[in-house]
């Protein structure tokens, strides 16, 4: 049961981390992208779009975190 909750604690901080907003924002663009790509529609752009739009607003935030 230790060894199960290690790797629970492990997959939390490696998916998670820092910032829950990216892993988030990459859980709704992936669900997203399935939705769409069903559906027909070209969607192959979406998924780095929104990492590099994460990407940028954690910095953002960071940033003014540390200048205060």
């Amino acid at each position: 049961m230790r060894a199960l909750s290690a790797l629970g604690r492990f997959l939390y901080e490696f998916v998670v981390g820092d910032d829950w907003t990216i892993a988030a924002g990459v859980v709704v663009a992936l669900a997203i992208t399935y939705g769409l790509a069903h559906s027909g529609v070209t969607v192959w752009w979406l998924l780095p779009l929104v990492v590099a739009g994460g990407l940028s607003a954690s910095l953002v935030r960071a940033t003014r975190r540390s200048e205060r």
